[in-house]
């Protein structure tokens, strides 16, 4: 019966829904690819083997889509998991700027025209 469930290539064979309990979002805003995430505490000794290797993983800021890649948790996953850990107080995460936050080309291009005429 073990056998199904041990790969000798792959390790053992733990299914994305075991990890979040069966969530498919994460509590709160949702977390942005490119959003920044930190660890902001150092994690307590009884946390899952998943969230301990995120929390060693962004140590440093780190986005979204650079810890999924690093600790190959896939990114929906990542995502509830990020939840738990920001609702606990473990991690801060930065949102990036949004476009409006940005000029519009309109504005930018009658800038430059303004530079151009100088």
């Amino acid at each position: 019966m073990t056998e199904r469930w041990l790969d000798q290539d792959a390790g053992p064979i733990v299914r994305p829904y075991t990890l979040t309990g069966g969530r498919t979002r994460a509590t709160g805003a949702p977390f942005d690819l490119i959003a920044r995430v930190v660890a902001v505490m150092i994690p307590p000794q009884d946390l899952p083997p998943e969230h301990s290797l995120i929390m060693n993983a962004c140590r440093v800021p780190v986005s979204v889509a650079e810890l999924a890649t690093e600790t190959g948790i896939p990114v929906g996953v990542l995502r509830v998991l990020l939840g738990d850990l920001k609702g606990s107080g473990l991690i801060a995460v930065w949102l990036p700027a949004t476009a409006v936050a940005f000029p519009q080309e309109s504005v930018l291009r009658d800038v430059l025209a303004g530079l151009k005429a100088l």
